[in-house]
Formats: structure tokens, C-alpha cells, sequence
């Protein structure tokens, strides 16, 4: 049997969103004010690798109005935690022998996340939007992945934390797992979908 090849969203699955808490926090403002204020698209131009780093947080938000962006990146890379039992679990995985990568939606801050907590100790940054020009669930960006990797959609198990990302990949014929609050339960999941770990460390 193949071995499995697991896909990894990033966000809210393996590392904290700072989205929801450190950037509004920052602002000074609440997260419901902060969508309102931010520009409607510079986000996804951002991950799409459309537009720059400087680019970006000079448009940030829809009036153009400043603040200081070295101290905002320096915030964003300060965010960035692992959540709870994530590093267990891809210690599980990588003694377990499959092969992990990233597959996410996100900027060039991948960087930032990699040089905070050094992520390729356990997965590779091949398929990350702003690399590939492509962002889930566009059927495409599954695809992409398929073909670099050059191997069948049943041989991949991809995990996300949003429904929508997955259904898309299970389209394109990709085993999924939803990434619950509980790192118990992804364990479970993951060793149901066939990838050997062992018995789980206790912990959260």
C-alpha cells in the first residue's frame, strides 16, 4: 500500500490565527470593526502573491489611513503559537513516515510563521497560495498539488478546519478531515484515515 501523503492547511489547523484577536487588538479596535475598515480584496491579493508585502499594508485599510507597519509584522510574527497538541501529532506522523506539506491559503508571511516556529521540521512549504497563484477551494489548487506531487487524489489525506475547503477537495478525490477544536479528536481522525500513529501522548 502507497504510503499517505498528509495536506495541511496552516491557519486555525496547525498554527494560531492572529487575525481574530492580535490584529484587531492592535488596532485598537473590535474584529467586527475591523472588517468593516479593512480593503475588501487586499487580503486576497496578498495571498494570491498579486500584490507585495509593502503594497498590502500600505492599502491595509480602505481609507489609506498609516500606522506603523514594522511594528504590525513585528506583531503578526509574535502571534504565531502552535496550538495545543499539533506538535505531538506531527511528530506522530513524520516517525509514522508520511510525507506532510503544507497546503494553504497565505501571503509571503509564511516566512514569518517558518522563521517563528520552524515548521519544516515536519512538512514542506511547496503549496502555499502565494506560490501557487491559486487559493481554496478553487478545484485548480487541489490539482496543482496533484500534479507536482505526481500522485492520485485517494493518495492524499488533506486536513482544513473550514468545510468548504474540504468538500472541494474531496471533489477532486482527496480523503479529508476536519480540524475540530480538539487535538484528541484529530488524532483519531487522521489514524482513521489510515495514517499509523500509535497511541496518543496525554495532553490537550
Amino acid at each position: 500500500m502507497a504510503t499517505k501523503i498528509v495536506l495541511f492547511d496552516v491557519m486555525g489547523t496547525l498554527v494560531s490565527e492572529p487575525f481574530l484577536e492580535s490584529i484587531p487588538a492592535f488596532f485598537g479596535m473590535s474584529l467586527e470593526q475591523l472588517l468593516v475598515d479593512k480593503h475588501p480584496h487586499g487580503w486576497v491579493d496578498f495571498e494570491h502573491g498579486k500584490i507585495s508585502e509593502t503594497e498590502y499594508l500600505r492599502n491595509f485599510f480602505r481609507d489609506g489611513r498609516a500606522f506603523d507597519h514594522q511594528a504590525f509584522t513585528a506583531m503578526i510574527r509574535e502571534s504565531y503559537q502552535l496550538l495545543p497538541g499539533v506538535e505531538p501529532l506531527l511528530d506522530a506522523i513524520k516517525s509514522a513516515g508520511h510525507p506532510m506539506y503544507a497546503l494553504s491559503n497565505y501571503p509571503e508571511w509564511w516566512r514569518l510563521i517558518e522563521e517563528k516556529l520552524q515548521l519544516s521540521r515536519w512538512i514542506e512549504w511547496d503549496f502555499v497560495s502565494c506560490k501557487m497563484g491559486l487559493r481554496k477551494p478553487n478545484p485548480e489548487a487541489y490539482r496543482y498539488v496533484l500534479r507536482n506531487l505526481g500522485v492520485p487524489a485517494s493518495q492524499c489525506v488533506f486536513v482544513d478546519d473550514r468545510p468548504v475547503n474540504l468538500k472541494a477537495a474531496a471533489e477532486v478525490g482527496m480523503q479529508v478531515v476536519l480540524r475540530e477544536e480538539s487535538a484528541a479528536q484529530l488524532w483519531h481522525d487522521l489514524a482513521a484515515a489510515g495514517i499509523g500513529l500509535g497511541p496518543r501522548p496525554s495532553g490537550p
